[in-house]
């Protein structure tokens, strides 16, 4: 097994909250494979990024040698998470329920690992469970307790009113851990109380109370509101790779790196310094490029990534772009080469003067953008599809 100070790093990385974390310790320090569980009702025909924050995780746990147990909550999605609600939720018919459950079975094995995955079905023993088995289960819990939840609290002091089968859902979503025996089970921040749940009811079955890891809630490409499709400021994981990569390049420039944090499975330092060599003058849209095509890559293909890069810059370039345009491969060495000489060398302009004049006047473009700055250093990579007024094109490639 991975060094528990490695793993740690690792699992922490992007986590709100661990609870407990000498738990957690505890059960690495066994030397085993971990039994990580998380569920997901399939509530919604496709999953979007928002929800990859978590299956990321996941996919962490199994390069760390832990065993992933993927729940579908198709038991759970017939009652419906009152999580967040100001009103009863209507459940979702038994077909919906299982369509839904199918098209989620095929998009997560784009992230997990199918062959170290185990996919469970709530069903399996929610379904056997007898009215006098729930009355049991019930009995394990207090009305008070579920209460001191946020949102049946603020309902309750609002008069607005709590269907007792919403008390359930945590219940079943906590019995849940004890039917797959969970060491960790991982949420959404909004999760923190069903979570908990699943601890004290595997106390009271005489288990080993799981650790709860909740992940933070991916905001949406507005960057305020959480993602989410209702208000249509998503990213799907089956969008068009063309579409994927318009919409991560919308996103603002602070946003990126909190999706790179949560969403590229990238190590942290090179993260660190992609966010040095933006501090230091690099175009922040050529490392937003990489995080496109990485998650593109992810769901679709390297090449599909590659072509999408392109179409973006073809798109934004409005088709004035030659067909027939000169190719230069310049050298950037380690730190990179300045715009204005690299604009000069590729013979756009006379002179580094000219290229300081030229993109003071906002008459340079690079991948259709203009261009603010003449000293920023663009470093290798390409080809970038440099313009200068409205004739004079290149091709440049640095190595």
């Amino acid at each position: 097994m991975i060094p528990i100070e490695e793993q740690l790093q690792q699992i922490k990385r992007g986590v709100d909250e661990i609870l407990p974390e000498d738990d957690l310790v505890k059960k690495l320090k066994e030397n085993r494979p971990l039994r990580i569980k998380a569920g997901f009702d399939p509530t919604a025909p496709d999953l979007h990024l928002g929800h990859t924050v978590l299956i990321n995780k996941l996919r962490q746990f199994q390069d760390l040698g832990h065993e992933v147990l993927f729940l579908i909550g198709d038991f759970t999605g017939l009652i419906g998470d009152p999580t967040g609600k100001s009103a009863t939720r209507p459940p979702l018919t038994r077909e919906e329920v299982l369509e839904n459950a199918k098209t989620y079975e095929h998009q997560v094995f784009k992230i997990l690992d199918a062959e170290k995955t185990t996919v469970f079905f709530n069903s399996s023993w929610m379904g056997q469970m007898s009215a006098a088995d729930m009355i049991q289960l019930a009995a394990k819990h207090t009305v008070a307790r579920m209460l001191e939840r946020d949102d049946f609290s603020k309902r309750y002091k609002g008069g607005q009113s709590i269907s007792v089968h919403e008390f359930l859902y945590p219940l079943v979503q906590g019995y849940d851990s004890v039917a797959m025996k969970a060491d960790v089970e991982l949420g959404g921040t909004d999760q923190k109380f069903n979570l908990l749940v699943g601890r004290q009811l595997q106390e009271a079955y005489g288990q080993s109370p799981q650790v709860t890891l909740t992940m933070p809630i991916l905001e949406g490409l507005d960057g305020v509101q959480k993602m989410s499709k209702s208000l249509n400021n998503y990213i799907g994981i089956a969008d068009a790779p063309d579409d994927m990569f318009g919409k991560i390049m919308s996103i603002s420039d602070d946003l990126m790196w909190r999706y790179f944090e949560l969403l590229s499975f990238r190590p942290l330092d090179e993260i660190a310094d992609f966010k040095g060599r933006v501090e230091q003058g690099e175009n922040p849209r050529d490392i937003k490029f990489l995080l496109a095509e990485e998650i593109i890559a992810r769901f679709h293909s390297e090449e599909a990534a590659t072509t999408a890069r392109g179409g973006f810059i073809a798109q934004f370039q409005k088709g004035a772009v030659p067909d027939d345009i000169p190719e230069v491969e310049l050298d950037g060495g380690d730190e990179g080469i300045p715009a204005a000489n690299l604009l000069k060398d590729a013979g756009l302009v006379s002179s580094t003067s000219d290229a300081h004049r030229m993109v003071k006047q906002g008459a340079v473009k690079m991948d259709g953008e203009k261009m603010s700055d003449s000293r920023v250093k663009i470093t290798a990579g390409g080809p970038y599809i440099f313009q200068v007024g409205k004739r004079r094109f290149a091709k440049v490639s640095i190595k």
